[in-house]
C-alpha cells in the first residue's frame, strides 16, 4: 500500500486535491497536526469533492505520534534538498508499504527529520531557479511514479463509468 503523509499541511485546497488523488489510487492519507485549516472547511470540501467520504484518512497529533503508530515505516521524503529524482528509487523492491512524506507549503518538512533520512530524500527535477511545485501536484507525481513502477496494482486502466468504448460510440449531445 502507498501512504501519503502530509507533514503539517497549511492550505485546505492542496489537501483536498491530495484526498482525491489518494482515493483514486487506493492510497492512505496521513495528516500530521497541527493543520493550517479545519477539516470541515469549505475549500477542503470543494477540492476533495465527495471523495472525502471514501478516502482512507488518518490524523496524527504530531510527528512522534505518527512514528509511534507506524513503526518501521519505509519512508521517502519529497524535498527541495533531495539529491535524487523519484524515478531513481526502486519502489518495486520495497517489501512492504511505502510512505511518501511531503511537507507544509511554507517551509517543507522539518530539517532535523530530513537529516535523519538523507538517503530517501527526493526532489522533482526542475529548473535551477525554481524552488518548488504545488504540493498537490508533487503528491500526484510521486504517487503515480510509485504506481508506475508497481504496475498500477488494483487500478483500472480504462474508463469504467461510461464504458470502455464510450468514444467509439459517442454520437454527440
Amino acid at each position: 500500500m502507498i501512504h501519503v503523509v502530509l507533514y503539517e499541511p497549511e492550505i485546505p485546497g492542496n489537501t483536498g486535491n491530495i484526498i482525491r488523488t489518494c482515493m483514486a489510487t487506493n492510497s492512505r492519507l496521513h495528516l500530521i497536526e497541527p493543520l493550517g485549516f479545519s477539516l470541515d472547511e469549505k475549500h477542503l470540501r470543494r477540492s476533495g469533492m465527495d471523495y472525502i467520504k471514501e478516502a482512507d484518512i488518518h490524523i496524527h497529533k504530531n510527528w512522534d505520534a505518527f512514528l509511534a503508530e507506524n513503526p518501521g515505516a519505509s519512508m521517502y521524503f519529497m524535498t527541495r534538498y533531495g539529491k535524487k529524482a523519484p524515478s531513481e528509487f526502486d519502489f518495486a523492491k520495497e517489501p512492504g508499504d511505502i510512505y511518501l512524506v511531503l511537507g507544509k507549503e511554507s517551509t517543507g518538512i522539518d530539517k532535523y527529520i530530513l537529516q535523519d533520512h538523507l538517503e530517501t530524500c527526493m526532489r522533482l527535477p526542475m529548473r535551477a531557479d525554481a524552488r518548488s511545485l504545488n504540493l498537490s501536484n508533487c503528491a500526484a507525481i510521486v504517487v503515480y511514479e510509485v504506481l508506475r513502477q508497481l504496475g498500477y496494482p488494483g487500478l483500472s486502466t480504462h474508463e469504467e463509468l461510461k464504458g470502455e468504448d464510450f468514444l467509439e460510440t459517442y454520437q454527440g449531445d
